[in-house]
């Protein structure tokens, strides 16, 4: 194991999902089937919002990265107003995480390529900012130990549900810290139940790493569409050229087809109560406002039927 002098430490906010699965609920509350990231489901702040506020005391704006849609920019360009016009990275269209991982990946490259980054999900809940930095701040501490690795964050599982990825633990290398011996991305549910019997944590897709590491690891798995982005983004301000890349481009998945390959590469961190949810449904909302005590503001009669 090799060390390394720690660096600043950059982030990477994700907010190219279309979150369709929600889009009732977003219809109802903002009369138009907008991405939750967007939604103010709550308070006065979006899910993207929260999270931009939620990091802000780990990286300041002018080394956070976020990528969108460019059809979401309508939505996003107000939202994303703390953050600097370059550090907005603007993709065709979604093509899940994988492509929506590699493009800002990329555009961080060209700027630190030496860089350190946590990567985090635009759309999740988690009811404890500050406990969820500390754990943020151990990740990197690891990764910082050993650059080869990639150490991401997972949280005990509150009941099995097959719309959530898990990762298995491994041997115990700290306090709160693990080897990884698989993932399990969105089970069936009877195999959601047998992965959290055997000690399995919900992977909330937060993860630090070295930018080249993580480069380095998914050419090994993708390197066509790596190439075909690293050519595409090179080409200044073409955004002609960029789109003919993505209508190429298979949708695939950053966890599922390059995570789940390199567990030897990985490290876990257990983040206990931080009270974390990916509100990817109105039930998984309607779960942890229930925790709080809170009842949800759109059940009223039956207009939530559809969507429920």
């Amino acid at each position: 194991m090799t060390t390394s002098t720690p660096a600043p430490l950059w982030a990477l906010v994700l907010a190219g999902g279309d979150g369709t699965r929600l889009q009732p609920l977003t219809r109802l509350i903002t009369g138009a089937p907008i991405p939750k990231q967007y939604c103010r489901l709550l308070g006065e702040r979006s899910l993207l919002e929260e999270t931009l506020a939620r990091i802000a005391p780990l990286v300041p704006a002018a080394r956070t990265l976020a990528v969108v849609n460019s059809n979401h920019l309508p939505l996003a360009s107000t939202q994303l107003s703390p953050l600097p016009a370059r550090n907005v990275i603007v993709q065709p269209q979604n093509r899940d995480t994988g492509p929506g991982l590699l493009l800002p990946l990329l555009a961080l490259a060209r700027r630190a390529p030496d860089a350190t980054v946590a990567v985090f999900p635009s759309d999740h809940y988690v009811a404890d900012p500050a406990a969820f930095r500390g754990y943020v701040r151990r990740a990197a501490d690891l990764v910082a130990r050993d650059p080869d690795r990639i150490a991401l964050l997972g949280t005990n599982p509150e009941w099995a549900d097959p719309g959530y990825g898990y990762i298995l633990p491994g041997t115990r290398v700290g306090s709160d810290a693990f080897t990884v011996r698989a993932f399990c991305e969105k089970p069936q549910p009877a195999l959601a139940e047998q992965v959290v019997a055997r000690g399995a944590l919900w992977n909330c897709f937060v993860m630090v790493c070295r930018v080249d590491r993580l480069l380095a690891l998914a050419t090994a798995l993708r390197p066509r569409d790596v190439a075909a982005l690293a050519v595409a983004t090179t080409r200044g301000g073409d955004c002609s050229a960029l789109g003919t890349t993505y209508a190429d481009l298979a949708a695939w998945n950053f966890s599922h087809d390059v995570l789940a390959h390199v567990t030897a590469d990985l490290l876990v961190v257990r983040a206990r109560g931080i009270g974390w949810s990916d509100w990817g449904t109105v039930g998984a909302i309607e779960r942890t406002l229930a925790t709080l005590g809170r009842t949800p503001p759109w059940r009223s009669g039956d207009r939530l039927a559809a969507t429920a």
